[in-house]
């Protein structure tokens, strides 16, 4: 079959709501993995489009309470596990010699939220392509990993709705991937995940700010207003009941928009992003990662992070 057929049949697929997120993400990686993608720059547009507005669906289904609870409560952890983070990701890249302008992003990506984090403050830094190659690639790679294997991990100690959605907020890289996992976990998990995961991904602005004084940058920082427009919907769902028949249907559009997501950035992955990650960036993401993740999910357990 043709690869763009079968890339359109992947696409209606996972926008019919019949593929569940994990699965709509194998599903893109088998592609990625067979196939030259025939529209490789498009989906990149296209899914970092349709990650945006169906995070502002959610909010549809949100309470403006929750989110303000969530993002309230996650503020210091989300401060403090950002400063911890960049700090070992420094170190990490230093010792395993992995090009400074890499080793930042990769950091930044695994700190704040992934491949926006890195979109973000590359335009300050000015990466080459292959340094962006080897930031992206990591950070995908273990984005992907991250959606099929928390849900199992959650399920196998047990963990509530609460303390997954805080671990995936704090833990999983990308907004896509913890709305992912955190969906198929539960509502309450989805709810809490989203919201938290939101609230770090404001910290882009600071961080790019402090990048920008430091490198001496004048490029102009992009501030992340589709998260306003989350809050703004989760207002409307709140206090304005003129549209309470109508927010359901959003809400539920923006989790088949973001199943969407998933399929596109698994089709960007392939056997060439693989090779040019690098052993050395890749070891670096891996390790920050692990560390990030069970220094969190210990830290949830033990009681000292909550909601």
């Amino acid at each position: 079959m043709n690869p763009k057929t079968i890339f359109f049949v992947g696409l209606i697929l996972a926008a019919s709501g019949v593929l569940s997120p994990p699965i709509a993400l194998l599903g893109g990686i088998a592609y990625g993995f067979s196939f030259t993608h025939p529209y490789q720059l498009d989906s990149r547009n296209l899914s970092r489009f349709l990650l945006q507005a169906a995070v502002v669906a959610l909010g549809f289904g949100m309470s403006l309470r929750q989110v303000v609870h969530a993002g309230k409560a996650g503020f210091l952890y989300t401060a403090v596990s950002i400063t911890i983070a960049m700090i070992l990701g420094w170190l990490l890249g230093r010792l395993l010699g992995v090009t400074r302008k890499a080793s930042f992003l990769i950091t930044a990506g695994t700190a704040i939220c992934g491949g926006s984090a890195i979109a973000a403050i590359a335009p300050i830094t000015k990466p080459d392509d292959e340094e962006m190659a080897m930031s992206l690639g990591t950070v995908f790679i273990l984005n992907s990993v991250a959606l099929l294997l928390f849900p199992a991990i959650g399920l196998a100690f047990h963990m509530t709705q609460t303390q997954f959605g805080l671990w995936s907020a704090l833990a999983i890289h990308d907004t896509s991937s913890v709305v992912g996992a955190a969906a198929k976990y539960g509502l309450q998990a989805l709810q809490i995940g989203t919201t938290v995961k939101l609230a770090r991904a404001l910290w882009i602005v600071p961080v790019a700010v402090v990048t920008a004084y430091v490198s001496k940058s004048k490029t102009r920082i992009h501030w992340p207003w589709f998260i306003l427009l989350f809050c703004a919907a989760a207002i409307a769902n709140t206090y304005l009941p003129l549209g309470t028949n109508v927010y359901p249907t959003l809400s539920r559009l923006g989790r088949i928009g973001l199943t969407v997501v998933l399929f596109l950035i698994g089709t960007s992955l392939s056997k060439d992003t693989l090779r040019r990650v690098g052993v050395r960036p890749f070891i670096q993401g891996v390790c920050l990662w692990v560390i990030v993740a069970t220094a969190s999910f210990l830290a949830i357990r033990a009681g000292w992070i909550t909601l």
